[in-house]
């Protein structure tokens, strides 16, 4: 038989996707564990959206739609982003998807050339590189530390800039570290990406989960000369608990727009049609379950941070958005914990949720292997139960 192709062979699993399987079989075969792996609301969806989809059932909408998505939706999106964000996008600059990791997808598809280059600030969501090299583009990874905050500056975007490069993505607020680029700072990035003429896939997913006060500006807003480089990916499913409903959408100039919708058209066909029904109310109607929402999330967070930054041998920076939080392990690489020496976040992450029962992210799928990520987006009891194990794991202590 033929060899399969090359670039499918090279993909690798998604590090998130799999530790949260393994949670959830341990979980099945009823032994005692606790998850903090996916990046998912512990929230049900507002009963105001789920009525939405149950009544478009009941009315037989249920029928294709525009690849695209309806006007309907389009416009709500249109409707939010102006509200939200300040920004102006007519329904011909949207596209609707089924998520926005397909968002992304379609959006590298529509930019990237094979051989193209796209940077990628590291630490990134673990989906970018291998979505990059899936296109045929080639990742060029720009390190950003954490006494950087895990923010890149322009100096360095701007020296990781070749002849090569089509696009960068950014992702604001940030998984994994849930930091936050202010306007200043996007200011000072938009001023290079448009100097050097580069396209940004602004992925802004976790927009709405700003802390502290802080107030979240998109990358478009900072100017027209970026808006017309900028692709906005975003979607309902963090914002409104709507995971599996599976609906993203790219904001985008008209002549893009319209490229992703031709692919989207052979490739996805549309998005559910139920789901653009829901999200459409989910959108355009109150926002106030979104608040109720982050205000459990902010109060959680800062459980966390405060509780971890007290445990001996770990550390972490307080996170400005979304819901995850990046351990600092690497004062326990090099140590044995149950027989075992700990030389990155693989064997820290395996160990911790074999002895501990604890399940959290590596940070090496993530461009970060001193590090594992907590998500926060579950119980206050699960959160005081995981830091309890990480305590005993630390000394030692088995669950």
């Amino acid at each position: 038989m033929k060899e399969l192709s090359k670039i499918a062979l090279a993909i690798q699993p998604s590090t998130t996707l799999a530790i949260d399987s393994m949670f959830k079989q341990m979980k099945a075969e009823g032994q005692d564990v606790v998850g903090f792996g996916a990046g998912e609301p512990d929230f049900p969806t507002p009963d105001y959206i789920k009525e939405a989809g149950i009544e478009a059932i009941r009315n037989n909408d249920t029928k294709y739609t525009p690849s695209v998505g309806t006007v309907e939706v389009r416009k709500a999106v249109c409707q939010r982003l102006k509200e939200d964000c300040g920004i102006e996008y007519q329904p011909a600059e949207i596209a609707v998807s089924n998520g926005a990791k397909t968002c992304v997808y379609a959006s590298l598809r529509a930019l990237v050339n094979p051989g193209d280059e796209v940077i990628l600030p590291a630490p990134y969501w673990v989906s970018y590189i291998e979505l990059i090299q899936m296109v045929g583009g080639v990742p060029v990874v720009v390190n950003a530390s954490e006494a950087e905050h895990f923010k890149i500056t322009p100096e360095k975007l701007s020296a990781a800039i070749t002849p090569k490069t089509k696009c960068m993505i950014l992702n604001n607020p940030s998984n994994p570290t849930g930091m936050m680029y202010d306007r200043q700072e996007l200011e000072a990035i938009a001023k290079v990406c448009v100097e050097k003429d580069i396209y940004v896939i602004s992925d802004e997913i976790y927009y709405r989960l700003a802390y502290d006060g802080r107030e979240f500006t998109s990358l478009a807003a900072i100017s027209p000369e970026i808006k017309e480089r900028t692709l906005i990916v975003n979607g309902v499913s963090k914002s409104y608990a709507m995971t599996g409903w599976r609906i993203g959408y790219v904001a985008a100039p008209a002549p893009i727009a319209k490229v992703i919708g031709n692919y989207l058209g052979h490739c996805t066909g549309n998005p559910c049609t139920i789901s653009q029904k829901a999200s459409a109310v989910a959108l355009s109607a109150s926002q106030e379950s979104v608040d109720q929402m982050k205000a459990a999330f902010e109060e959680r967070r800062n459980y966390m941070v405060e509780r971890m930054n007290q445990i001996e041998g770990v550390s972490c920076i307080k996170p400005e958005g979304a819901f995850y939080v990046m351990m600092n392990i690497s004062k326990l690489v090099g140590k044995e914990l149950f027989g075992h020496v700990i030389k990155d976040a693989d064997d820290f992450g395996n160990l911790f949720l074999k002895y501990g029962k604890v399940a959290v992210v590596p940070g090496t799928g993530f461009g970060a292997p001193d590090f594992v990520r907590w998500s926060y987006a579950t119980s206050m009891e699960n959160i005081k139960e995981g830091l309890d194990r990480l305590e005993k794991f630390l000394k030692g202590e088995a669950v």
